[in-house]
């Protein structure tokens, strides 16, 4: 009983806190978002009991560093809203694009990963939240087939020299590259074929972090 409590105290605090969050952002949300939401946290919690998944560890953790961090990224690329879809390169466990899909509907997210336990994880996680505009694909970037996407998005990849290379390789005319980075990274080169970087920074509600965001716009639109 004691821990059937504690476990509700604890889904009720990550109610609470993605709720604040969202609304801190600005960012529109139905009930069925913030449930998808809460949820995802829940199963990212299970699976890395027994799996490494990510070094975050507890469901508040999670629900500020990985999601509202997510959600703090949408709410700085109104971009998103105008594309229909948006690769997700080196996801890891679905972050951010497990949360992008799930805040915009309208978008098919593809997230492509080369570890295998992460590319179960996302799968269990995509049929778990019946999110039908996410599909996973499991290999390195580079070296499967790539699907020229509206937005491509590299958050832990590599390097950003190469990060930028290898997400121009998914991209099409009037894409843009988004490669998310820590408030003191410095500047990476535009890669061929892009106008210049745009950098646009971004504080995530409850921890406060300040994150750059280096944004490469196709040369035609």
């Amino acid at each position: 009983m004691k821990g059937g409590g504690s476990r509700q105290l604890s889904e009720n605090a990550v109610f609470s806190m993605l709720e604040q969050g969202l609304t801190e952002l600005a960012l529109p949300y139905t009930q069925k978002q913030l449930e998808q939401l809460a949820e995802l946290v829940g199963l990212l919690d299970h699976w890395a009991s027994r799996i490494n998944l990510t070094g975050h560890t507890g469901p508040l953790e999670m629900a500020s560093r990985l999601i509202l961090d997510a959600a703090a990224l949408v709410a700085c690329l109104p971009e998103i809203s105008e594309s229909k879809t948006l690769a997700d390169l080196g996801s890891g466990a679905g972050f951010p694009g497990l949360p992008i899909a799930i805040l915009n509907s309208q978008v098919n997210v593809l997230l492509v990963d080369s570890r295998l336990k992460r590319h179960h994880f996302q799968r269990e996680a995509r049929r778990r939240l019946e999110l039908e505009n996410v599909a996973t694909i499991l290999g390195r970037s580079n070296e499967i087939e790539q699907v020229p996407c509206d937005i491509v998005i590299a958050q832990a990849m590599t390097q950003p020299r190469q990060a930028l290379t290898m997400m121009a390789q998914w991209s099409h005319a009037g894409s843009i590259l988004v490669l998310p980075a820590s408030e003191t990274a410095s500047r990476p080169p535009c890669p061929d074929g892009f106008q210049d970087l745009l950098l646009r920074e971004y504080r995530v509600p409850h921890t406060g972090t300040l994150r750059r965001l280096w944004i490469a716009q196709g040369a035609e639109k």
